[in-house]
């Protein structure tokens, strides 16, 4: 490897481990993802209130890299050519957020609600990494190197929330902070910045019976370094929603989405194959509550993902299948809506089970099909104590790759292939005040694998090289951390 560049065909694999690692490992700080558990009473100024924060914590991540625990000079990303590295991690989250009143701070008459409802923030992340056991000494494993900033901010804008016709526009920009997976090298690696803008027309008619959207959205990624340029992209497209509440506690809907996805410098990928796709997901579903406290969701439909023929190309790998939802839920207490707002802590405590199947577009063979399975408990008591326990198994599909040559033909790379990640994370907090809390994230993950890529086109009958030819996709991640947090 060159600090120069890194070949796009180990980009790619680096790219897949890491956005694989993201779809079930948060960026930022647990409390960050829902609102009900970060904020607490606010500063009210006028119309608006503020919700500032700041956390402090301190642990540990066995796995930054995302690296084979294998010992084999064969691989890329193991031992002895780049060994797993721990590392103590430090980590500063300072976040800010605005919103119009709540409605538990505004008057509740009928038609007596806002014309506008507004909700932003920032927040941001800072880490610092100090090595513990490393048995390399190369200079491309100094994990102090990777000290980074993830960085996000969000505005949603909410028209005429609780008349007939209304609408919503909504922007957002993340700074996300990925490993490089294989060299260490901070010049090398992989942050992205994506920004995100959308906007709904929304129909209610009469008293929310029947709610209608159509709306547009648009998602920008763009790589910091040139190493990921290739892998820049953008999708757009439309989205229409409909849900039909035919019972005072259950409602049908159903979903379209058609998006439009391209890589903007596809050609720089090469001998990677990146084609531009239009994938279509349709669903169908019922959701409510069976009980005070029993709840069920369900729903079904088809996702196709339509890439672009190209000349040449063997056969362009589509997923076309089944995609689908469902979900149970049981409430600890009576469900939210049943029981009076100010024992809304307790009713936010609930026990889940569920199953995703749905499509993803991918760095490696254009798509991958995935099957998540999911388990989740909620605790959260009297203001005071949270306890949020999450656990998954997801089978990630990928067909068959193809490498493309310098005269634009195209050779098999790997036959079609399926890895599977489990996931689990821990989050716990007791809150001392009403704005100062003690937190534990413990959060285990892991890519269980038997599949090794080739790092770079073979002729016919040729071996991968001795040193470091293939990328095994196998790996283990653990992270602990405490902290401290002061929020209002």
């Amino acid at each position: 490897m060159t600090k120069t560049g890194l070949a796009p065909a180990i980009v790619a694999v680096v790219l897949l481990a890491s956005s694989a690692a993201r779809a079930q490992t948060a960026d930022s700080p647990q409390w960050l993802k829902d609102r009900q558990y970060s904020e607490g009473a606010g500063i009210l100024t006028g119309d608006f209130e503020l919700h500032p924060s700041i956390a402090g914590e301190v642990g540990y991540d066995s796995n930054w890299f995302l690296r084979s625990s294998a010992n084999n000079i064969n691989y890329a990303n193991s031992a002895p050519n780049a060994p797993v590295v721990g590392a103590l991690e430090f980590r500063i989250t300072p976040a800010l957020y605005l919103s119009t009143l709540t409605r538990q701070r505004r008057p509740t008459s009928p038609g007596d609600g806002p014309a506008l409802a507004f909700r932003g923030g920032i927040s941001a992340t800072y880490r610092e990494f100090v090595g513990l056991s490393n048995n390399n000494s190369s200079s491309t494993d100094n994990i102090s190197s990777q000290r980074n900033v993830s960085i996000g901010a969000n505005g949603n804008l909410d028209i005429l929330p609780d008349r007939p016709v209304g609408g919503n526009i909504s922007v957002a920009y993340n700074r996300v902070v990925q490993p490089n997976v294989v060299t260490a090298d901070p010049d090398q690696s992989f942050v992205y910045d994506n920004i995100t803008a959308a906007a709904l027309l929304r129909f209610r008619p009469g008293q929310g019976t029947l709610v209608w959207t159509l709306g547009y959205h648009v998602s920008d990624t763009l790589f910091e370094t040139s190493a990921g340029t290739p892998y820049d992209n953008l999708v757009q497209g439309g989205v229409m929603t409909g849900t039909w509440r035919f019972r005072p506690r259950t409602s049908m809907f159903y979903d379209l989405t058609v998006d439009y996805a391209q890589f903007q410098n596809s050609a720089q990928a090469a001998p990677v194959v990146l084609l531009s796709s239009t994938p279509v997901r349709t669903r169908i579903g019922i959701n409510g509550l069976i009980t005070d406290r029993f709840a069920a969701e369900a729903a079904v439909g088809w996702g196709a993902s339509f890439f672009s023929s190209v000349a040449g190309f063997p056969q362009e790998p589509q997923y076309d299948s089944v995609i689908a939802h469902a979900e149970l839920k049981w409430f600890l207490a009576a469900s939210p809506g049943i029981e009076d707002a100010t024992k809304i802590g307790l009713a936010l405590s609930t026990i889940a089970i569920g199953y995703d199947r749905n499509f993803q577009t991918s760095y490696l063979g254009n798509y991958a099909g995935t099957d998540r399975g999911y388990l989740k408990f909620s605790y959260f008591f009297a203001g005071r104590a949270l306890v949020s326990l999450e656990g998954s198994a997801t089978a990630f599909e990928y067909p068959e790759l193809f490498w493309t040559g310098p005269d634009g033909t195209y050779t098999p790379r790997h036959n079609a292939y399926t890895d599977a990640q489990i996931a689990a994370t821990l989050f716990g907090e007791y809150r001392v005040t009403n704005s100062f809390g003690l937190n534990l994230t413990l959060r285990y993950t892991q890519n269980v694998s038997d599949t090794q890529l080739p790092v770079a086109p073979l002729a016919m009958g040729q071996a991968a090289p001795a040193v470091g030819g293939y990328y095994d996709m196998a790996w283990t991640r653990f992270e602990a951390f405490i902290g401290l947090r002061w929020f209002l």
